[in-house]
């Protein structure tokens, strides 16, 4: 049925292979990003996507990318297509689909929060979101360092300690009598 699909869609909008998953009904597809929108319109006005599921991004720092990936749904079919995404890490802009999918402002809200990627047009998008009072950078780019951030912003408590989390592990599954 995805195969099917995929078929014929491939050609029309240059898709990448299609990488199916172990779970039936789920495979995603790399695109590029000038036919996002009309792979997304297609996939839901004729394929029966009607849902977007998540919209979420992978920062892979080493090749100066994001990864967008948009998880949609067709109820009918049972089926689950991941339509994946590469954006210029530098420059971080998607393109808005709340006007495909109302839900999608607040993964793009979340996105722009978390990653840095800014979604031009989105509603609300600009507006603090989760991290009310937040000023250093993204805190979900892999360049935020979340150990300095906390040694800068909390204070060491006293009596708390420290374990390496492989010796604890040992201790609590191996313990010596």
């Amino acid at each position: 049925m995805m195969q099917a699909i995929y078929d014929r869609l491939k050609d029309r909008f240059q898709l990448g292979a299609l990488d199916v998953r172990s779970r039936k009904g789920l495979a995603f597809v790399d695109l590029r990003r000038e036919f996002l929108r009309p792979v997304l319109t297609e996939l839901r006005d004729v394929e029966g996507f009607t849902h977007l599921i998540l919209l979420t991004a992978v920062d892979w720092i080493e090749d100066e990318r994001f990864q967008l990936t948009y998880l949609l749904n067709n109820r009918q079919k049972n089926l689950d297509l991941g339509l994946r995404l590469r954006l210029d890490r530098n420059l971080a802009i998607g393109e808005t689909i709340h006007d495909l999918w109302p839900t999608a402002a607040t993964y793009q809200r979340e996105l722009r929060e978390m990653f840095g990627i800014a979604f031009p047009g989105s509603p609300r998008v600009d507006e603090e979101f989760i991290l009310e009072g937040w000023t250093d950078m993204p805190p979900y780019r892999r360049d935020f360092d979340t150990l300095a951030y906390s040694q800068q912003t909390h204070a060491d408590r006293e009596g708390r300690e420290t374990s390496d989390p492989r010796e604890f592990m040992k201790q609590i599954l191996y313990p010596k009598d």
